[in-house]
């Protein structure tokens, strides 16, 4: 059977239409779990499940350090480390509570349920309460030398994404990502060994990441669906 050509994930630009402030963000494609850059680096992010360290004795925070060290020490690239803070969302909790609250059929617990979510929802908002994610975001670049600044500013001015340019990042997708796949397994292995829970996030993970970054306000109400095949991706010609 001949191979099905897949479709082209790079996002253009009709001629005549107003500039997109997508057009200057680095993020060319999002596949294989793992965000291309136009520039062809790539990014794996592992999330990261926080412990608390002042529950630990002594003994065992001595221990957690010493092995931190040890772990950085054998690290030979570079990696960046992201705390996202974001207000704590619980609509889908507190629409569950209700819709169980409704179902009762003795009025007290019916009213009691109810009065509970109400309470909840208002905690929330008055508190502010935060929620704070942990990632680590683990890079493969091509080693190329040092833009001028005249160079970065051009780069800058036109940062249009070409099919020149995607068919050089599908050409050396495959020997890259086999290298930030071992990058990523020394990272979890590293980070494992000293008590914290690591997850690589996946295709889905990430598109959500980065929409729930660069779009905080219409996350909270228009939410993704689990199926990243229902996604409408946009590809106009240029």
């Amino acid at each position: 059977m001949p191979e099905k050509e897949q479709k082209s994930t790079v996002r253009t630009r009709q001629s005549g239409t107003s500039a997109s402030t997508q057009r200057y963000l680095p993020v060319a494609e999002i596949r294989n779990n793992t965000i291309v850059l136009k520039n062809g680096g790539m990014r794996g992010v592992l999330a990261i499940e926080a412990l608390n360290f002042n529950l630990k004795s002594e003994t065992e925070q001595q221990g957690i350090i010493a092995g931190y060290g040890s772990f950085v020490n054998t690290l030979d690239f570079p990696l960046q480390i992201m705390i996202r803070s974001t207000k704590t969302n619980i609509d889908d909790y507190l629409k569950q509570v209700r819709e169980i609250g409704n179902k009762h059929e003795n009025e007290l617990l019916k009213n009691q349920t109810l009065a509970y979510a109400n309470f909840m929802q208002k905690l929330i908002e008055m508190a502010d309460i935060m929620q704070k994610r942990f990632y680590v975001i683990v890079p493969v670049d091509h080693s190329v030398r040092h833009k001028t600044m005249f160079e970065q500013f051009f780069d800058w001015i036109h940062p249009d994404d070409s099919s020149a340019k995607a068919s050089t990042r599908s050409h050396e997708f495959t020997s890259a990502s086999s290298k930030l796949t071992e990058r990523m397994d020394l990272i979890s292995s590293g980070l494992s060994n000293v008590g914290l829970h690591v997850k690589r996030l996946n295709t889905r993970d990430l598109i959500e990441l980065l929409y729930q970054t660069y779009n905080p306000k219409t996350a909270q109400i228009q939410k993704l669906p689990m199926d990243i095949a229902q996604l409408k991706l946009e590809t106009t010609a240029l």
